[in-house]
């Protein structure tokens, strides 16, 4: 393993994700337009975590830091080490709130690792393996792989094998279909609302998914008209509701108001697709009063990485 020297800088920038879609459970993922950008720098010695933006004074300014945790196993996957790291964390994505920041964490730490890497001749980590790599981290592939990949996509796990394989591909977004955020100040853990599922379910609920997760793929791509139908779900949606009342009366309100909208991932925030350019003035008025900030975002792109430090998008 060659030890890189110290004055080396890589870049990394890695958009926000919603998972599940509403019936996608854990395999249906989409890639949003807010960045997190990661600048990494190689030293003599010793690790300084800087944190700008969402996250500021909460969250660990040492090893355990998620993104120090990436780059550290991104670069011994890719054959080097380093003797100490400078790394700079600018941070839009919010946390804990259902936009996937803990997978951009990841994958961003994870890419600046292969800005690091191709600078002393190691081969990068290809999008497939930062997909599994970034997978392993979460333990599952839907937000890891609207980050690697960038806008929509169908991620699948293979257990029957150790340890566990991860894939995931892209689907083209009908140009009709807009996307729409609201997410509120309340914060909520995936692992404390994914305590709420049951561990078994009947087969009438899997046949209903089974069904909708099949459609939405044919809404996404082919078919906008048929948001609406394709976007129920009765295995996660129904079982999270009491842990976050507000998202799931506007998850309410917004469906009543024609909008095809699901939770975000676990939540809190809320997710809406729509071929309308803007949300009907009652579900905007709602949201606001509800304390949610509600916008309009692009499909956010695959993460990029960098030698040396560039600019944000």
């Amino acid at each position: 393993m060659r030890t890189l020297p110290p004055g080396l800088t890589a870049t990394a920038v890695v958009a926000a994700s919603s998972a599940n879609l509403g019936p996608g459970f854990d395999s249906m993922g989409l890639a949003v337009s807010l960045y997190d950008e990661i600048v990494v720098e190689t030293t003599d010695s010793g690790l300084l975590v800087e944190v700008d933006g969402e996250g500021a004074g909460q969250v660990a300014l040492d090893g355990t830091h998620l993104v120090v945790r990436a780059i550290e196993r991104g670069l011994r996957e890719t054959g080097v080490a380093a003797k100490g790291l400078i790394v700079r964390c600018r941070n839009d994505i919010p946390h804990s709130r259902g936009l996937g920041s803990s997978a951009a964490a990841v994958v961003g730490g994870l890419a600046a690792a292969n800005g690091l890497a191709t600078q002393c001749g190691s081969s990068p980590m290809s999008p497939q393996e930062l997909v599994q790599v970034s997978s392993e981290f979460e333990g599952h592939p839907d937000n890891a792989a609207a980050a690697v990949l960038g806008g929509a996509v169908v991620s699948w796990t293979a257990t029957d094998i150790e340890p566990a394989r991860y894939g995931a591909a892209s689907i083209r977004l009908h140009p009709d279909i807009n996307v729409f955020t609201a997410v509120p100040q309340v914060r909520s853990s995936t692992a404390e609302t994914r305590v709420l599922l049951p561990e078994q379910i009947s087969h009438v609920d899997a046949r209903f998914n089974l069904s909708r997760s099949a459609l939405l793929v044919v809404a996404l791509t082919e078919r906008p008209d048929l948001l609406m139908v394709a976007t129920e779900d009765v295995l996660h949606q129904p079982q999270r509701a009491a842990a976050m009342p507000r998202s799931a009366e506007y998850l309410a309100v917004l469906r009543r108001c024609g909008v095809a909208a699901v939770l975000s991932g676990a939540g809190p925030a809320v997710l809406a697709l729509s071929t309308e350019a803007d949300l009907p003035g009652e579900a905007l008025q709602h949201g606001r009063d509800a304390g949610f900030t509600v916008r309009r975002m692009s499909v956010g792109g695959g993460v990029k990485w960098t030698a040396g430090v560039a600019a944000r998008p």
